[in-house]
């Protein structure tokens, strides 16, 4: 038997976690000198509550390896075989806790540890690929090399609402910050290559920027993998997920479109309003 597990960045809802039986592991949110585990002590809206009370961004770290190791040997003992998803390990060093976990364990032979070179649900899309993989019966080694051709076919990007927890996070300048605050410019972000990339910068209210958006992506959506497609937001209006939600259905493309609330970790680096609609490329 085949055990799933991802880092908490993964953004799927509890929902689906339950539905494919895959297991988490919360990295860790730093709020002053308090200590939280994403997805268990703290939410996105505490911790903007927090940021905008201490004009800073809370610090983001990888789980601990006890942790790490905790979890792990809960399910070897169970005599499972483990594939552990982690956030892109260009921005994050979950990957190799997960590799030194294991080895202290003396696991290394049972635990497969997959570098999604992605974040949010573009883990979350290969995440649940593997599950169903599993619950089909594939081994370890089908569902990992899998998983390596899916790895450059996945598609995740969103447009930003404001660029002052990017400042913050000291991932945009002040400058860029400033000019984006005043200008009221939004830019596209999209993963590629396992790093973070500014692209196309729109102008004026959420509501038509997110929906320019998704628009410029209507022929790569066209030509997605019908199964399914994510939207994750950081905590939008209803109203806009919902007029997304509707874009996507009558596309007529895909079988499945999950809405999901990003978890803390990448909530306190993109800040509030950030949406964000991911699929797999055919």
């Amino acid at each position: 038997m085949i055990q799933i597990i991802s880092d908490s960045t993964c953004d799927l809802s509890k929902e689906l976690l339950e539905k494919f039986h895959i297991a988490v592991l919360p990295l860790h949110v730093h709020m002053g000198e308090e200590e939280y585990e994403d997805g268990v002590n703290i939410t996105p809206d505490e911790l903007y509550r927090w940021s905008d009370a201490n004009k800073t961004t809370p610090k983001t770290a990888a789980a601990s390896l006890e942790t790490t190791m905790k979890l792990f040997k809960s399910y070897a003992d169970e005599g499972k075989e483990i594939i552990s998803f982690c956030v892109s390990e260009d921005m994050s060093t979950t990957g190799n806790v997960m590799r030194l976990a294991a080895s202290e364990l003396g696991l290394e032979e049972k635990v497969h540890v997959v570098n999604s070179a992605n974040l949010s649900t573009g883990v979350g899309l290969l995440v649940l690929e593997a599950a169903q993989m599993a619950q089909e019966g594939k081994s370890a080694s089908e569902i990992v090399e899998r998983m390596e051709q899916l790895k450059p076919k996945v598609r995740a990007s969103f447009v930003v609402d404001t660029l002052t927890y990017l400042h913050r996070g000291g991932r945009c300048s002040s400058v860029a910050a400033l000019a984006g605050g005043v200008l009221k410019l939004h830019p596209r972000i999209a993963v590629e290559n396992g790093k973070m990339d500014a692209g196309k910068k729109y102008r004026g209210k959420m509501q038509s920027v997110i929906m320019s958006y998704v628009k410029d992506m209507e022929d790569n959506l066209k030509n997605a993998v019908s199964k399914r497609a994510f939207i994750t937001h950081s905590g939008c209006d209803d109203a806009i997920v919902d007029m997304v939600k509707e874009y996507l259905q009558n596309l007529a493309v895909f079988e499945e479109i999950c809405v999901t609330r990003a978890g803390s970790v990448i909530s306190s680096h993109c800040g509030p309003g950030t949406l964000g609609v991911l699929f797999i490329a055919n």
